[in-house]
């Protein structure tokens, strides 16, 4: 398990932000439970490049932070579902925003990442032109 070497620090609403948000699928697991997708499945769906441990991790440590709520229901099978709170509620128009500057971005965005990767790929020997 992972264990914390530096403190945080909890005087700047970024580094706040960041300590809650900090994980590949978080903002796309709040905006997708927002869309409505609230099983664990429907969110594996969504999401297939996340492992399933990965997402239970990152959805345990939202509800943790207070955004998201689990209810288990008591049927056989287990049935779990995931519910925004008020407060992850209030983070969804800023992830609305997030995903509107990318889409104006996106190109821009695509080649600064493309261009990081070739040269990471170059860095190890891997070819790309093939």
């Amino acid at each position: 398990m992972y264990e914390r070497k530096t403190i945080p620090n909890l005087n700047c609403g970024l580094d706040l932000i960041g300590e809650v948000l900090y994980g590949k699928w978080k903002i796309r697991l709040l905006y997708f439970i927002d869309q409505g997708y609230k099983r664990p499945s429907e969110l594996q769906r969504k999401i297939p490049d996340a492992s399933k441990r990965v997402l239970n991790f990152q959805l345990k440590e939202l509800e943790e932070h207070e955004l998201i709520d689990r209810m288990v229901y008591a049927v056989v099978p287990p049935k779990v579902e995931y519910n925004l709170t008020v407060f992850g509620k209030s983070l969804i128009p800023v992830i609305e925003a997030l995903g509107q500057w990318g889409d104006a971005n996106e190109e821009i965005l695509r080649r600064v990442i493309i261009k990081k990767l070739e040269t990471k790929d170059l860095e190890f020997g891997i070819r790309t032109d093939s």
